[in-house]
């Protein structure tokens, strides 16, 4: 059964990947800007769902943001990971749910510094809504106070670290903090712990690196949106397991 059911993530994500690539070029605008409308080569982008949900390449030029194997790829390694951690338990269905939108929040901050509302939010709500279902399924309502708890507590973490260094956090990871949050918060508070210093601790790694090969690199925004994901990733197998 857990092979079977990593290979239908696997699956699943890779599907999901592959989708990806076009809202990631639409939505890596600046905040002041609209949603692009055209792909690099200024094909008009037309589909379903207004242009958000299609190919992830234009059919005339074959042109999108990131590589669309890579996405896919990327997202079907992260479902199969969780659900070889999980295993057949009720919260892997809000695991499956979040990987993608998180695949895209990288895709987007990466590219333009910027965690867009339109993911954030309904990240934090999805998350607590079928963690609140799982919970209610089998009884563990008391795991689902802790995860809204825990959503609290990390988004006012990060709330006060852009109250201290707003030129470093952004009001989209504290938006972004909300939601993940509320995910390692289900495991318990050693997990809440373990995957948000962890996202901090890989974006310090990161941003000292950067200066060691690029010293003029001081000055520059980096993302840390990537790296928060990152950390809660590594938080929730660490805490799926720890469950089995």
């Amino acid at each position: 059964m857990p092979v079977m059911l990593m290979v239908l993530a696997a699956v699943y994500g890779a599907a999901a990947g592959l989708l990806l690539p076009r809202p990631a070029h639409r939505m890596a605008v600046e905040p002041e800007e609209e949603w692009r409308a055209v792909c690099p080569q200024g094909h008009a982008i037309t589909g379903v769902a207004r242009g958000w949900l299609g190919r992830g390449r234009c059919p005339d030029c074959g042109a999108y943001g990131p590589g669309v194997l890579p996405t896919a790829a990327a997202t079907a390694l992260a479902c199969a990971a969780l659900a070889a951690a999980t295993g057949p338990r009720p919260e892997l269905v809000a695991w499956l749910v979040m990987t993608p939108v998180a695949v895209l929040l990288v895709a987007v901050d990466w590219r333009v510094r910027r965690l867009p509302d339109e993911l954030t939010l309904p990240l934090a709500l999805v998350a607590a809504a079928l963690l609140g279902l799982g919970g209610w399924l089998t009884g563990e309502t008391g795991a689902w106070r802790r995860a809204l708890l825990g959503g609290l507590v990390l988004g006012a973490g990060y709330l006060l670290l852009y109250a201290v260094n707003p030129r470093g956090i952004g009001l989209g990871d504290v938006k972004l903090a909300v939601g993940l949050g509320v995910a390692l918060g289900w495991y318990g508070w050693r997990t809440l712990v373990t995957g948000g210093a962890a996202g901090v601790l890989l974006g310090a790694l990161y941003g000292a690196g950067l200066m060691l090969v690029r010293p003029g690199a001081r000055k520059t925004a980096m993302p840390l949106g990537p790296f928060m994901i990152l950390g809660a990733f590594c938080g929730l197998l660490l805490g799926a397991a720890a469950a089995a």
